[in-house]
């Protein structure tokens, strides 16, 4: 059976459909879905444990992200396949992030205090440290085992520089295009990795995955703290742009492995990640030494 049989197959539509495949994603299969009743997202995905991606999860977390007002309604789910209301908002790029900081500040605030109050179940912890090292296990012999011992070291000195800060429900997967502007306010969406993390994770990813500059970066961490970031917060945060990243790489890698998404090139999104690393890791070296 092909991905349109079965969206066509689903019991939620509203007369007949047209089906149009939507691009970009990474690690899923995205259809815009048309009936009687409105637009729709089909979103295919299955249980991915070497990423740590379980399904149950999201879903659970798209529903509560919901009800506390940050996402699109779920409309129905099955196993494999979740249906979401299309909000007909913008996909943001990394200039849309960086012209917006304020309001993505305040939305990262929102999410970090609200979602604990509508998440259910078990909680999954997610901790970049740790996903990083369950990666090197799972690329051992890959084409980048040589590297592996390096990412670990680097990980380690990372680790170390971070500065304590509250655990909050985060979203852990902040590219640009999982956020969506309707003109009114910001969404967000794809909550494959979210779950209760440091907000500096956050904070880390929405700036490097937006090509931040260093002003940029502290602007953001002034408009969520409420107050000007001080010189430890400012390393952890340089540390975990950089952690970040290497998860990013490291991700990458593993899908080269595993996945087979249509349009996506993993060797060139290692590349592009490593490059944008070798990048962070310098500025933050030059400004902060390895001291641990």
């Amino acid at each position: 059976m092909t991905a349109e049989d079965r969206i066509r197959a689903l019991p939620c539509w509203a007369g007949s459909i047209d089906i149009e495949p939507l691009t970009g994603g990474l690690s899923n299969a995205n259809y815009l879905v048309k009936d009687a009743a409105g637009r729709h997202v089909v979103r295919f995905g299955k249980d991915y444990p070497f990423h740590h991606v379980f399904r149950d999860r999201e879903l659970m977390t798209a529903r509560a992200a919901h009800a506390a007002g940050f996402a699109p309604a779920v409309r129905y789910a099955e196993p494999g396949i979740m249906v979401t209301e299309f909000l007909g908002a913008k996909t943001y790029t990394a200039e849309n992030v960086r012209a917006n900081i304020g309001r993505v500040a305040a939305l990262m605030r929102g999410f970090h205090r609200e979602m604990p109050n509508h998440v259910s179940g078990p909680g999954f912890m997610f901790w970049v440290f740790h996903v990083i090292r369950d990666y090197a296990r799972t690329l051992d012999g890959s084409r980048m085992a040589s590297e592996l011992p390096r990412y670990l070291a680097l990980a380690d000195e990372l680790e170390r520089a971070q500065a304590l800060l509250p655990i909050v429900f985060g979203h852990n997967d902040l590219l640009p295009a999982n956020l969506l502007d309707d003109g009114d306010k910001l969404w967000l969406i794809d909550f494959e990795y979210a779950g209760f993390n440091t907000a500096m994770f956050d904070l880390a990813g929405v700036a490097s995955n937006a090509g931040m500059s260093e002003d940029e970066s502290n602007k953001l961490l002034t408009a969520y703290l409420s107050r000007a970031p001080d010189e430890k917060i400012l390393r952890s945060h340089a540390a975990m742009q950089c952690a970040s990243l290497l998860r990013e790489a490291m991700w990458s890698m593993v899908s080269e492995l595993h996945l087979d998404a249509p349009g996506a090139d993993y060797v060139a999104y290692t590349a592009e990640n490593l490059s944008r690393l070798d990048v962070a890791l310098d500025s933050y070296r030059t400004k902060y030494g390895k001291k641990s």
